[in-house]
């Protein structure tokens, strides 16, 4: 394992951070393996240190592509910083994934970091094909034995690579397909580079079932269980077989704009009519598809869901009390407002959710049981459940029945509650039509997949949430980031406050006549600061 690399002890085995940045996920592996490439040259004399001098970055790097393109796995790991993560991807470049006749230029060298051209050619049953990319790395010095190393990343090797993958080439592990949207316009990841990931689960899924037929090609393979390979380059076309999806190409393109003013950020687009998907998009460092999968926080966003709760169990209704103090306590835990924002002691539900007053939904926690905000996300909202079936792997919500303090921050988004941009347009989607209609990226048709179902909200709850809807985006908090936009609309804003991050996560969902949208940016404040102009420009782009 990686010397310098933080890492918590559980049971005798190192937990280290992996995967989607954020979100929790823990990676364990064992605590022997590699230890500054010791397995490579050694040298005499005193442990040197400091960072690698000029002429050390060139030797190593000459070490490394030499041994990389002689397809000596083993020797090149050596030249790395943790040999027992690169040994194996090294393995598989030239084993299974039959890529040989490598020829590695580097590019000029800045620092310790050495940019460079691969050249080379995917060999597979008398097939040939080339296979050309750019990559870098970075020198480091070994803190165990002080030599310079390569600093081990999977990307080294791939740009794509991430931690746990390997190279493949062979018969596809599913037909190609043709995807196209709602309108059968064709969809790409060149064209809609957020899509990447998302194609190749409806392929690996729905490839069989769209009437195609495989073809030879190299594609890294994931280790997650049920996660589709990712295809790098096609030996032999087969037949696509078309999926079409319920995609709009023009919002797609939309959402796809809008991301990318905003790092770590995800959208995802539904129509409440329907509950059909009209668009996903993910500007991420990882890849992760955060706009499905993503669970975080939502903050005042679940606003929405805590305000129906309030209504359907007669503690108050939009025009009823819900005073808005400086301050409020629960259970020995004190929450604030946003800063700025002057209390109100006779402020109505309406007036506390459209200026996002966290202590009105505070104090309400008095008023509640523990399992009644769980019971209105999963019996009105369909969250929960762990029964969405959109047509690609998804997170359907979490909404757990804490006690404690938990009770009262979870009214505000806080606490225990998880959400995806995904789970809270469909929460606004229901609030807009009073429907859950679960959403879905392919027709049910397809493969005939059971669909989640809930009791939807009555005609007077789902009434009074797009009144304070509507409020919110008109002179509320959300006035800002709406103005402009004609039809009917109504928004909610949202910050939640993240252990570590600088800043909060920034949430924003909204909707406009047939289209509603949540978006998040972790580490991107408040919810009018990012998420707010990624959803805004999402409606304004219609369906």
């Amino acid at each position: 394992m990686r010397k310098g690399v933080k890492a918590t002890v559980i049971g005798g085995v190192f937990a280290v951070m992996v995967g989607g940045a954020g979100y929790g996920a823990f990676n364990l592996v064992s605590a022997v393996g590699g230890s500054d490439g010791v397995a490579g040259a050694g040298g005499s004399g005193a442990k040197k240190t400091g960072p690698p001098s000029s002429g050390e970055v060139k030797e190593t790097t000459k070490k490394f592509f030499a041994a990389w393109e002689g397809g000596e796995a083993v020797s090149a790991a050596s030249y790395t910083n943790n040999d027992a993560a690169a040994d194996p991807v090294l393995e598989s470049y030239g084993g299974a994934g039959h890529i040989t006749k490598v020829k590695i230029t580097p590019g000029t060298t800045t620092g310790a970091t050495v940019p460079f051209t691969v050249k080379a050619t995917v060999s597979y049953k008398g097939i040939d094909k080339p296979l050309t990319y750019k990559s870098r790395l970075t020198v480091v010095r070994g803190e165990t034995t002080g030599r310079a190393l390569v600093d081990w990343q999977p990307s080294v090797v791939y740009p794509e690579l991430k931690t746990g993958d390997t190279f493949v080439t062979g018969e596809s592990e599913s037909p190609a397909i043709e995807a196209v949207d709602r309108n059968g316009a064709v969809l790409t990841k060149e064209k809609y580079p957020s899509l990447g990931p998302i194609l190749d689960e409806l392929r690996s899924k729905y490839g069989d079932k769209a009437g195609g037929t495989p073809g030879i090609e190299l594609a890294i393979k994931h280790p997650v269980a049920d996660s589709a390979d990712t295809a790098l380059l096609t030996l032999e076309k087969g037949k696509a077989g078309k999926v079409r999806t319920t995609l709009s190409a023009s919002a797609q393109a939309a959402a796809e704009q809008a991301v990318m003013k905003y790092t770590e950020s995800s959208v995802v687009a539904v129509q409440p009519s329907t509950g059909q998907i009209l668009a996903v998009a993910n500007n991420r460092n990882d890849g992760f598809n955060a706009a499905f999968l993503g669970q975080l926080a939502p903050g005042s966003t679940m606003k929405i869901i805590s305000a129906a709760t309030l209504i359907d169990n007669d503690i108050t209704s939009m025009t009823g009390a819900a005073p808005c103090p400086p301050t409020a306590t629960w259970q020995s835990q004190t929450f604030h407002n946003l800063e700025g924002l002057s209390p109100d002691e006779g402020a109505t539900l309406a007036d506390s959710f459209a200026r996002s007053c966290n202590t009105a939904f505070v104090k309400f926690a008095d008023s509640v049981k523990v399992d009644s905000l769980t019971k209105e996300a999963e019996d009105r909202f369909g969250l929960g459940r762990d029964n969405w079936k959109t047509g690609i792997p998804s997170f359907d919500g979490s909404v757990p029945a804490s006690g404690g303090p938990d009770t009262a921050a979870n009214m505000i988004g806080q606490g225990q509650v998880q959400m995806s941009p995904l789970n809270m347009a469909s929460v606004t989607a229901t609030a807009k039509t009073g429907t859950f209609r679960q959403p879905v990226l392919v027709a049910q048709s397809l493969d005939d997949r059971q669909l989640a179902t809930a009791r939807g909200l009555s005609a007077s709850t789902s009434a009074q949430l797009r009144a304070m809807m509507n409020r919110t985006a008109t002179t509320g908090t959300a006035a800002g980031i709406m103005s402009g936009l004609r039809g009917s609309i109504g928004a909610k804003t949202g910050s939640a406050e993240v252990d570590g991050q600088s800043k909060s996560n920034s949430w924003f969902t909204g909707y406009r006549d047939d289209v509603a949208a949540a978006a998040m940016t972790q580490d991107g404040g408040h919810g009018i600061d990012a998420a707010g102009p990624i959803v805004r420009a999402v409606l304004a782009a219609g369906g």
